[in-house]
């Protein structure tokens, strides 16, 4: 209670101190349980941001459970929340039960304690990969299931747990014009790349990543009356040669290109309130 006392009086002098002495961000963020009031706006930039308004997934529902309840990460934007509720839906004529969904953001959005760099406007969310068995789940079952992995032979190949129902999934939230883009494996976007014959439009939406084999990350557009700061936008073409060209680099290292670190780059849990839209020092003294 001392410490979120001592941020919101620093915030409502306008975040006079120096930011060496300005709590970290992630630590202000990270302590409310609960989202601020007024309608939902989302703030900045999805790795560097906050957001008002947001409201909870529930816990369970027809198509859905949220997982990890005790990270208090199941909060967006209401977009979000619809969205997530209609594709749980999609799920199911895809022959799933529904989706077990994983972080989406803190109640107040801004950087997380731990884990991800971005979902800090209530504009991402994990879904996991893993087809439910059940929507009966237990909280504490909730925390000690884990997700399976649709890649295998070292990053290079498609594991058994994949299916078509993967696609349907993921085709079905890119084809939303809401979506903004989704990050995924790269070895899952080359396989769908293989396996549409139709409208392939949407796997432009679809970029490769490393360390999404266990979830598929969605990220949405700004919504209306939101002020977040634009993404660079997505190349042009579907991006299947670029995805491959990942996989090539995971058989033969050498095929990388020579990159040069940001020397100015800092992950955003170091970030202090000073660092974030000054917008965020308002949602974070609010009640």
């Amino acid at each position: 209670m001392i410490r979120k006392t001592l941020t919101a009086a620093a915030v409502m002098m306008g975040l006079a101190l120096p930011a060496s002495a300005q709590s970290l961000a992630k630590d202000v963020f990270g302590a409310f349980r609960t989202a601020s009031g007024g309608p939902a706006v989302s703030i900045g930039n999805y790795s560097q941001g906050c957001a008002q308004g947001l409201v909870q997934m529930p816990e369970s529902g027809p198509s859905w459970q949220s997982m990890r309840l005790s990270r208090n990460r199941n909060w967006g934007h209401p977009e979000m929340i619809g969205f997530l509720q209609g594709l749980s839906r999609a799920a199911q004529q895809a022959g799933w039960r529904g989706l077990y969904i994983g972080d989406i953001s803190q109640p107040r959005g801004g950087p997380m304690t731990s884990g991800h760099a971005s979902h800090q406007l209530g504009l991402d969310a994990d879904i996991w990969m893993l087809p439910p068995p059940t929507l009966g789940l237990s909280p504490q079952q909730r925390e000690n299931l884990s997700s399976v992995s649709v890649v295998a032979n070292g990053g290079t190949a498609l594991s058994g747990n994949w299916t078509g129902g993967h696609m349907s999934i993921m085709r079905a939230a890119a084809r939303d014009p809401r979506v903004e883009r989704i990050f995924v494996d790269p070895v899952a976007k080359v396989a769908m790349c293989q396996m549409e014959t139709g409208n392939r439009d949407w796997l432009r939406k679809i970029r490769p990543i490393n360390n999404h084999d266990f979830h598929f990350h969605v990220r949405m557009n700004c919504p209306a009356g939101s002020i977040c700061q634009t993404p660079n936008p997505i190349p042009a073409g579907d991006g299947c040669a670029e995805a491959q060209e990942w996989i090539n680099i995971r058989i033969d290292p050498s095929r990388a290109k020579p990159s040069t670190p940001d020397p100015n780059y800092r992950h955003p849990r170091t970030y202090r309130m000073s660092d974030l839209p000054a917008q965020c020092s308002t949602v974070a003294s609010a009640p």
